[in-house]
């Protein structure tokens, strides 16, 4: 468990202010899985390994298909990634929402699926 962390703003949903420059938004191989469910992806921050980035855009998109309430889909998300990460995941999942969060080193993503914002970080 790593005793850095960082502390991220996010604002509307929309703006994105990163505590140093060298978090910035990264390409994520979710073609395939975008593709297949005609999903746009949109990574706008990321502090976290690309494999793990893939991951939490699939689950998202499986969760979105399960479950119609945002509640559900950040909670179907949250549950998963402590089932395979361990804990404490935090998820929130909106088109419209700020948020101001401090998580731990390489484990904070904030990516759009198609108009859902999902903002996902390990913390405690």
């Amino acid at each position: 468990m790593s005793t850095e962390e960082a502390k991220r703003s996010i604002t509307g949903a929309l703006t994105v202010k990163p505590t140093t420059d060298d978090r910035k938004p990264s390409p994520v191989t979710t073609a395939a899985s975008a593709a297949a469910t005609g999903k746009k992806v949109i990574i706008k921050s990321a502090d976290m390994k690309d494999d793990m980035q893939k991951e939490a855009v699939d689950i998202a998109i499986s969760a979105f298909e399960k479950n119609n309430v945002e509640k559900d889909v950040a909670e179907h998300i949250k549950k998963e990634f402590d089932k395979r990460h361990g804990p404490t995941w935090h998820c929130i999942v909106g088109r419209n929402f700020g948020s101001y969060v401090t998580h731990e080193t390489n484990h904070f993503v904030y990516f759009y699926l198609d108009q859902k914002a999902v903002l996902l970080f390990k913390s405690g």
